[in-house]
């Protein structure tokens, strides 16, 4: 089955993460991986481009199947290998509805995350305005809040859509790991905090840890102070 499968994926990119996390929970090790350098710009090779016309990364294949939106991707694995590895998706309509409510938020999530770091990144000094930077960091902050809050509800020993690993974590969880790489304090977001702790030791995550993370465990500092 997963030699059937192709990834063409970037380190430390959440939805490509996603994807792979996905993979490994599944029990589809063995499929045809091949990991591309963003500063390279090999995300926009040929060869991506025929999986994926956008030239991004995930580029994902199974057989003549093509999925490369990550969250699509994820519900593709789950419902086409529903009975292998992990149920990552309740029967329950009504446990389903909260897995979904945190799949869907968390794209809100990623969203808020990548505008206070892609605006460093991205926007010359000369063109940033601190008008910006503090919108940005204000409406992560509060973000942070109802997912902190979202914990402290479930109790300790959680995931976050209760005591089993969903969906909802293979989606959500790299940007909470992108957070604390990012220098996200666990002290000041303790449920947040436990939770990560929780997902480092999960195998899957393990297995599709980012190369570059491994080489540089330190990561950076951007989110120290927030």
């Amino acid at each position: 089955m997963a030699k059937d499968m192709t990834l063409l994926w970037g380190s430390g990119s959440p939805p490509c993460w996603r994807v792979m996390i996905a993979l490994e929970e599944k029990n589809l090790q063995g499929y045809n991986s091949k990991l591309l350098s963003f500063d390279k710009m090999e995300h926009k090779s040929q060869e991506v481009l025929d999986i994926n016309p956008r030239g991004q990364v995930p580029a994902f294949k199974h057989g003549n199947v093509v999925v490369n939106e990550s969250y699509a991707a994820c519900f593709y694995l789950e419902s086409k290998f529903k009975t292998q590895g992990t149920k990552l998706i309740p029967d329950s309509p009504e446990d389903q509805a909260l897995v979904y409510q945190r799949m869907f938020e968390g794209l809100t999530f990623y969203d808020k995350l990548t505008k206070v770091i892609f605006y460093e990144w991205y926007v010359p000094k000369e063109e940033r305005h601190d008008s910006a930077v503090k919108r940005n960091l204000e409406n992560l902050v509060a973000e942070l809040k109802l997912w902190e809050g979202y914990l402290q509800k479930l109790g300790s020993d959680t995931y976050l859509a209760g005591p089993s690993f969903t969906l909802a974590d293979v989606v959500v969880g790299p940007t909470v790991a992108f957070l604390f790489r990012f220098g996200l304090s666990a002290e000041r977001y303790p449920k947040l905090g436990e939770y990560y702790a929780r997902l480092k030791e999960r195998p899957s995550m393990k297995a599709s840890w980012p190369p570059h993370w491994l080489e540089d465990p330190k990561g950076q500092d951007t989110l120290k102070d927030i």
